[in-house]
């Protein structure tokens, strides 16, 4: 009953936002397999991961743009407060195994198109997407899935990047700062990302996004011993202080 719940968390003075996942729904790809992404060896494409058996719908057929947007507005329509779109993007993997039913297009042209057809439907909704935080440190779209910093943010109201720590590389370069475990400096690997950002989107033209980043709440302990840390209050309270040392004012 999610107009009950808000209804109780306005009166409660709580901001609610509805997330929205896009692209990435086994469910109704499965149900509708003439509008799911291909594997060019005939049938569906499926994530490559341990007893995964995820499709994705293809976002670069239309349809699946007015069958997301359906959804988002059934939501906005009972009372949330921002509509938040996740996995706004292509999925990862062998390209080569992926057929999308068309060549030649440019992946990030079709996230910001679709994203700016959401915001010609749904002109007093506020909107935003997740992105992942890499995002802000590769260049144009270096990760192939249709994520471009300086261009996603035309058309909505906030991007969230994705900055986890956990999810960065050993040895990645953030802000020109070397990281060999990422996952043991949650304020710098968050400071430096975010610090990139406000770079790149201060020289960005006709940008309508404000930046809140989403933080590492959990512990990743699949990665390398040594590597990894137990994420608790003092791991949050360093990230938060990451957001608002880069001068951010909001984070998720």
């Amino acid at each position: 009953n999610p107009e009950a719940l808000i209804e109780e968390l306005h009166t409660r003075d709580i901001y609610v936002i509805g997330r929205v996942v896009c692209f990435r729904d086994p469910a109704f790809s499965n149900k509708n397999p003439e509008r799911a992404v291909k594997h060019t060896d005939g049938g569906l494409w499926k994530e490559e991961k341990k007893d995964a058996d995820i499709t994705w719908l293809n976002p670069y057929d239309r349809r699946n743009w007015s069958y997301v947007l359906e959804i988002a507005k059934e939501a906005a329509g009972k009372g949330f407060d921002e509509i938040q779109f996740d996995y706004i993007r292509f999925p990862y993997g062998d390209r080569s195994k992926m057929d999308f039913g068309a060549e030649g297009f440019v992946k990030h042209e079709v996230i910001n198109a679709f994203l700016a057809l959401a915001r010609k439907e749904m002109p007093e909704v506020t909107l935003s997407a997740d992105i992942f935080g890499i995002v802000c440190v590769s260049p144009e779209d270096r990760e192939d899935i249709g994520q471009y910093l300086e261009l996603i943010g035309k058309d909505i109201n906030y991007i969230s990047p994705m900055t986890y720590p956990a999810l960065y590389a050993r040895g990645q370069i953030v802000n020109g700062v070397k990281f060999p475990n990422p996952d043991l400096e949650p304020y710098d690997v968050v400071y430096h990302t975010l610090l990139m950002a406000q770079k790149r989107l201060a020289e960005a033209e006709d940008y309508q996004a404000q930046v809140r980043p989403f933080l590492q709440a959990f512990s990743a302990s699949w990665l390398a011993k040594g590597s990894w840390q137990t994420y608790g209050a003092k791991q949050y309270r360093q990230q938060i202080k990451a957001v608002i040392d880069a001068g951010y004012q909001q984070w998720i």
